[in-house]
């Protein structure tokens, strides 16, 4: 039973390949709200922008974590995913945590067909078939490992089908495909895992929600799309 369930989730997906940037070139911005606990605590907002074969999404992250009234908690971050037709060609961020500096720079090495990452977790070269693990991108779904875009840090992941479901975000009704999505590696410190439960509108091929517990129960939502 479940090789019958693995194969039928590669069947349904196949017809996308992995970087098929055709799939976004309607759109020009992403955002989706961040809370925890059911609060609204910040913003994911992504935007696409394109000269020719080139495609550039850019990433700004902000949210704020109080208790009784003191922050105790918080990222800011910037980053940008480059991309030559199918290929990512090259990634950077820079993101503030709790005033901790963390960063990426990777560059897709065509000679050898791999990425060459500097990040403030990782430097070494890593497998073009590695995903950069923001939320815009539903082939997150299809991938095997994934580059922390904060870090650079590369994670083997296995992801798992539950269901059909419909949620109900922002007065908008959606049919979705849900997913976990999990660290192979169990051993990993549990702050260093990961564990996500992602809906999925396979019709549009977008994410539509993400959520996570750590220090308290986290959700991305999918506000809008221009």
């Amino acid at each position: 039973m479940k090789k019958l369930i693995i194969i039928l989730i590669f069947i349904l997906y196949s017809p996308f390949s992995m970087g098929n940037m055709t799939l976004y070139n309607k759109y020009n911005k992403i955002e989706m709200e961040i809370f925890r606990n059911g609060e609204l605590i910040g913003y994911n907002y992504y935007f696409f922008s394109r000269k020719g074969d080139k495609t550039i999404v850019t990433n700004q992250i902000k949210f704020s974590v109080k208790i009784l009234g003191a922050t105790v908690f918080q990222v800011e971050g910037y980053g940008e995913e480059e991309y030559l037709k199918d290929q990512l060609i090259s990634y950077k961020s820079k993101t503030l945590q709790n005033d901790k500096e963390k960063f990426v720079n990777l560059v897709f090495d065509k000679n050898n067909n791999r990425y060459n990452i500097k990040g403030s977790s990782y430097n070494g070269e890593a497998s073009n078939d590695n995903i950069i693990g923001n939320w815009w991108n539903h082939e997150i779904l299809q991938s095997e490992s994934q580059i922390s875009p904060i870090s650079g840090s590369i994670k083997k992941q296995t992801v798992t089908f539950i269901g059909k479901e419909k949620i109900n975000l922002y007065g908008k009704t959606y049919d979705v495909d849900h997913f976990t999505l999990k660290s192979k590696n169990i051993s990993l410190p549990k702050d260093k895992r990961l564990d996500f439960n992602i809906w999925y509108d396979q019709i549009n091929s977008r994410i539509i929600k993400v959520s996570y517990s750590r220090m308290g129960n986290w959700e991305y939502r999918l506000k809008s799309i221009d």
